[in-house]
């Protein structure tokens, strides 16, 4: 037990530890106690208070009334001379009696600091809310993903597993195939589906602003910054995922950036000196080949095995067309009760859609209302599907299929035969067309012989 001398000793010891000014009267509106920084603000001194009344040293005090009233006040200004400084007073109770009353004050300066603190956060608030009000929210599923080819299904296959997992993931295919309905379905599938999904795309925004959007910076960070600086995609996408579209378009120095906040977790806003900590799920796509440009130096090695823990391929539409039927046939659903010509669902299944998906929901969407009525005809599409050249143009007017069962195999074959001789008719070529196909190298060898491909 601490005895009355060490027990005051101890108070008083803790009351000199405080920043703010403290003054203390007794029941009587004697001063008892007063700290440093007490004298530090207002630049009256122990020897010229303590122990004397309140009201003759400091003539107008409104303490007194405190202690007199019971009730607290908050915010009052005072001056004495050339110092101002808030004060913040309250009764001092034993029980139910009133036996003292205390004065907490601060200078001007730190009030204005604080106030500037606090208006500081008040405005970074509400740069958050209205970021994040126009914050772009993961809606597609792996629902949302249709079509039943078996390289499509392996791909779906592998990215439902890896969804639960914080591992990085990339996405290839070619533009228009759907990269980034696969990157809103892993993270709706992932743990951090509740927090945010932000897609950035790295070839549409100027290199020169690519990293203050991904990291931001702080106030008077470069002559055109914002006065209260700017908040960063990694900041704003915490716990959440980030898409990172196109990364292969990134420039080298913000490559080795994101490096480090991929290995490190952390941050440096631009112009900053704080180190911020971020959890971030990065998901990347491109469709270019990233080894390739590893070997030509235009992108770094340490970061290409970063992201690419998980790789997902996305076949382009023209080696799935056997899913185009079932795709138009959603398209439609969702826009219209337009039906097809038969002359144009086999342009639809023998054009070899460069644009992929993207493409294919383009014509659709232009068809529709161009059709003068509910079925779609040739006319109806636009000028780059009316078969640009002479010989594509007589290659269709000599197709004569009895069903869509044979437009199917002729397309099939017609991939096929593309693919091996791409990869060549070795037993090592067929087994690369094979993985390419998405499908065995026995299945393979079936279809040569079921569909006659003579090689």
């Amino acid at each position: 037990m601490l005895t009355e001398t060490k027990r005051i000793g101890w108070l008083e010891g803790i009351i000199e530890a405080v920043h703010d000014g403290i003054l203390v009267i007794d029941q009587y509106g004697i001063v008892t106690l007063i700290n440093e920084e007490y004298t530090n603000i207002t630049g009256v001194k122990k020897q010229q208070i303590i122990g004397k009344p309140l009201v003759d040293v400091r003539p107008g005090a409104l303490l007194p009334t405190v202690l007199k009233t019971g009730k607290p006040r908050e915010g009052v200004f005072r001056k004495e001379k050339d110092r101002e400084y808030v004060v913040d007073m309250a009764p001092i109770y034993e029980k139910n009696d009133i036996i003292g009353a205390v004065s907490v004050c601060k200078s001007i300066p730190e009030v204005y600091e604080l106030a500037k603190e606090l208006k500081k956060s008040k405005q970074r608030v509400s740069q958050l809310e209205k970021t994040v009000g126009r914050m772009y929210q993961a809606k597609y599923t792996f629902s949302d993903i249709i079509g039943n080819n078996r390289a499509l299904k392996k791909v779906v296959h592998q990215a439902k597993k890896v969804s639960a997992s914080d591992l990085n993931i990339l996405i290839t295919g070619e533009s228009g195939t759907g990269k980034e309905l696969f990157a809103q379905a892993i993270h709706q599938e992932s743990n951090r589906k509740y927090y945010p999904f932000i897609p950035v795309n790295c070839a549409a925004i100027p290199s020169s602003l690519l990293e203050s959007e991904l990291f931001g910076y702080e106030e008077g960070a470069f002559t055109s910054s914002k006065r209260d600086g700017k908040i960063g995609l990694f900041e704003l996408a915490n716990k959440g995922t980030l898409f990172l579209d196109e990364i292969g378009d990134m420039p080298l120095d913000l490559q080795a950036k994101l490096l480090r906040v991929l290995q490190e977790g952390t941050f440096r806003k631009i112009g900053g000196l704080k180190e911020l900590q971020t959890d971030v799920r990065i998901i990347a796509a491109t469709n270019k080949n990233l080894r390739n440009m590893v070997q030509k130096e235009r992108f770094r090695e340490d970061l290409f095995y970063r992201i690419n823990t998980v790789q997902l391929p996305i076949p382009p539409l023209r080696e799935r067309k056997d899913d185009i039927p079932e795709l138009i046939s959603s398209m439609l659903t969702t826009q219209s009760s337009h039906l097809l010509d038969e002359s144009v669902k086999r342009i639809f299944l023998t054009y070899d859609w460069p644009g992929n998906i993207r493409e294919l929901k383009n014509t659709i969407h232009y068809a529709v209302n161009m059709a003068e009525d509910e079925v779609i005809m040739i006319d109806h599409l636009p000028e780059t599907m009316k078969i640009p050249n002479l010989q594509k143009q007589k290659h269709l007017d000599n197709l004569t299929f009895q069903s869509l069962d044979d437009l199917l195999k002729e397309t099939e074959r017609k991939v096929i035969t593309e693919t091996l001789y791409d990869t060549g008719i070795t037993v090592k070529g067929k087994k690369l067309a094979a993985n390419r196909l998405g499908i065995s190298l026995a299945s393979l060898y079936n279809k040569i012989a079921k569909l006659k491909i003579d090689l």
